[in-house]
């Protein structure tokens, strides 16, 4: 099948192409992202394969739907920026890649806690300058606290065994209670008491109407004092502006997030010559407690493999009439 391939980075080239030889497709590789101005490229392919970031609404659907594209091959997990329901309207199949290397994003927030927690980013950067003063790098132990898993889907576990290795006491608030988890010795509660008892608390939830915005000034309220928060999930589970005023009071010790709720406008670009006009995440970046990643928790050799072999194949099955065990429905 001919498939349109937009937010093309040098990384999907590279590993997309290792496996197209063979599969009986062909990809036009597009650097920019999915929108009214760009979907024209669209033209003359069967499907479109996109990224976290292509926004997929109703009018892009209609339009895709004049192009006569048949499927719409999500090569990501959240499926948060498509309408499903103007996608069955046009009749168009959507198909994602549920879930590719959850490693890859629990050892990510991992990486978070255990920066800010020891403060290595900082003495990198002292130790290149010279400087090889401990002052103001005494950190905390991970060892012995009790980390809050909010969501303990495929990433939720995986981040739950390694903080397990750590030592850690791990509670958690989900929809659906994981036996195995239980088994791990995690214990499930509400999140008004996960948030409570936690003295780390890290998002793994896909971001719906009902998550938008879980963490805001009411749910603040209901941490520690100090508590880390990570965010490796989606960006709008935060309320941003929530985030920066408790960071100001120190109610929020420590901040590490891959994600933001505008990313869009920023993530996945080199903005280095540019002037920031998101003034939040500028702001972010003003706090020494803040560390932030630029959607990059994904990106390791092994989930690019899955991604590429999954949504290939998710293509191929479409094409065959098979079932598609990776199809995405509205409810």
């Amino acid at each position: 099948m001919k498939i349109a391939f937009f937010s093309t980075k040098s990384y999907d080239r590279e590993s997309f192409n290792q496996f197209l030889p063979g599969s009986g497709h062909h990809i036009s590789y597009f650097e920019v992202k999915l929108d009214k101005d760009t979907l024209s490229l669209a033209a003359g392919h069967e499907v479109v394969c996109s990224f976290v970031n292509d926004k997929i609404d109703a009018e892009i659907l209609k339009e895709l739907k004049k192009l006569e594209i048949k499927l719409i091959a999500l090569r990501c997990a959240g499926y948060n920026q498509i309408d499903l329901n103007a996608a069955a309207e046009q009749e168009i199949t959507v198909v994602r890649v549920p879930a590719y290397s959850p490693e890859a994003v629990a050892e990510h927030a991992f990486a978070l806690i255990l920066t800010l927690s020891r403060k290595t980013h900082k003495a990198y950067n002292r130790v290149r300058e010279n400087n090889f003063s401990l002052d103001g790098l005494t950190g905390v132990n991970i060892h012995g606290k009790t980390i809050g898993v909010i969501g303990t889907g495929a990433i939720g576990r995986a981040f739950c065994r390694i903080a397990k290795g750590f030592g850690c006491q791990l509670i958690a608030n989900d929809v659906y209670e994981n036996e195995e988890m239980k088994t791990l010795g995690v214990t499930y509660h509400s999140l008004k008491k996960v948030l409570s008892r936690s003295d780390i608390v890290s998002l793994h939830c896909p971001l719906t109407p009902e998550t938008h915005h879980m963490i805001n000034a009411e749910t603040i309220s209901q941490m520690k004092d100090g508590v880390a928060l990570i965010n490796t999930s989606r960006g709008a589970l935060v309320d941003t502006k929530a985030v920066i005023k408790a960071l100001k009071t120190g109610k929020i010790g420590y901040l590490g997030i891959d994600v933001y709720e505008q990313e869009e406008h920023i993530f996945f670009k080199n903005l280095s010559e540019e002037i920031m006009q998101d003034e939040e995440i500028s702001r972010l970046m003003t706090f020494p407690n803040v560390l932030i990643t630029g959607h990059q928790a994904f990106l390791t050799k092994e989930a690019l493999e899955q991604i590429s072999k999954i949504t290939l194949s998710n293509i191929s099955d479409f094409e065959k009439g098979l079932k598609l065990k990776n199809e995405i429905k509205a409810t």
